[in-house]
């Protein structure tokens, strides 16, 4: 098993998740007293497995039609573009 992958994986995506707006719905439906909070944490990981497993399955099939560099430029490329428009938004706040 490559460990340095599965780490970085790891890494990326628990630093992502922190405090994104599935998160917030999490702690939401967890403060809400008339739900059990391990059928939130169940629920809430079955939709984070499902929606990783959707990714992972997009990835693969778009990496076979699309050079893997072209992709890491546009994702890249991509997230400039989104943390401008918040650095230029939270400017104009």
């Amino acid at each position: 098993m490559d460990f340095k992958a599965l780490l970085a994986v790891f890494a990326t995506i628990f630093m992502a998740e922190l405090g994104d707006k599935t998160q917030l719905a999490t702690v939401l439906f967890a403060a809400n007293a008339k739900h059990n909070p391990w059928l939130i944490f169940a629920a809430s990981s079955a939709a984070l497995v499902c929606a990783a497993g959707l990714g992972v399955l997009a990835g693969g099939w778009v990496s076979r039609h699309v050079d893997t560099r072209i992709l890491s430029l546009v994702a890249g490329a991509g997230f400039i573009v989104i943390g401008a428009w918040t650095v230029i938004t939270a400017l104009r706040a």
